[in-house]
């Protein structure tokens, strides 16, 4: 947690990141080489944010799913949604992408085809089931069971004196959920929700491992057939940093809006 002391502490990293970022951005104006480096990476960061971005969302809505599931007040689903999230947590996001490409991905092709050729169509090939979609799936999957943590632990942070206040006020579980414990429970979620997206920018480089075009398997193809690994590389770097740090000082100032509005008493 972040003290009021930390929050007024004047940013010296910031000065440092922002001078060495700003000789790089130099070095990319300045030089051909880098120009061109950038150029062809550019290519990279529209997948990079497609997957990122499609992936984190589809993670977020299944994650809040499994968080109430795992707070039901039946065994059966509680024990479904614990399962998931354990074993999903024990497998790392690599492996996850590899088991959901060449496992996971031609057997719902191979379930899908049965369904269709039932219904009198033709089916389809394994390899018109895209490498994208496979990443943004396995993404999904790996981030939904952390995210459904955070959810769960912000339910369960929100005071049950005003839960029971509601309900006496005759409000209705949706309306008890949506009025009064989600808009409580994400003004203390969003900071590790916030953590998970700018993870997920990061490890959506795995994706790479597949062949999908992302940023680092652009950066990868471009030094190897140049043979500049440091201009290159130092080019990935950079746009991996603008991304990360952009959106740790977008989060932070929300975070630092959201608690001047809502102070806890």
């Amino acid at each position: 947690m972040i003290t009021p002391q930390q929050d007024r502490d004047f940013p010296y990293w910031l000065l440092i990141v922002l001078a060495v970022g700003g000789y790089l951005f130099w070095q990319v104006v300045a030089d051909d080489l880098y120009s061109d480096v950038l150029r062809t990476l550019s290519k990279g960061i529209k997948i990079t944010l497609f997957v990122t971005i499609i992936g984190f969302a589809l993670a977020a809505s299944i994650g809040l799913g499994l968080a109430l599931m795992s707070m039901s007040r039946w065994i059966v689903v509680r024990q479904t949604a614990r399962l998931y999230i354990e074993v999903v947590r024990g497998v790392p996001i690599i492996v996850l992408l590899l088991y959901v490409a060449f496992v996971l991905a031609p057997l719902l092709v191979a379930g899908f085809n049965l369904v269709i050729e039932g219904l009198g169509f033709d089916p389809i090939r394994n390899r018109d089931f895209s490498m994208l979609w496979r990443a943004v799936i396995a993404l999904t999957i790996g981030y939904s069971a952390f995210i459904a943590e955070v959810f769960r632990a912000g339910l369960q942070s929100v005071d049950k004196g005003q839960i029971e206040a509601a309900e006496a006020l005759g409000l209705g579980k949706w309306h008890r959920f949506r009025h009064i414990i989600f808009p409580q429970a994400f003004r203390r979620i969003l900071p590790p929700l916030g953590n998970d997206f700018i993870a997920m920018v990061k490890d959506s480089s795995l994706v790479s491992v597949l062949g999908v075009l992302d940023v680092t398997q652009a950066g990868k193809v471009t030094a190897a057939g140049n043979f500049r690994y440091f201009e290159t590389y130092n080019v990935v770097a950079l746009i991996y940093l603008t991304m990360t740090i952009g959106l740790s000082l977008a989060l932070r100032r929300l975070e630092r809006h959201l608690r001047q509005k809502t102070p806890d008493h």
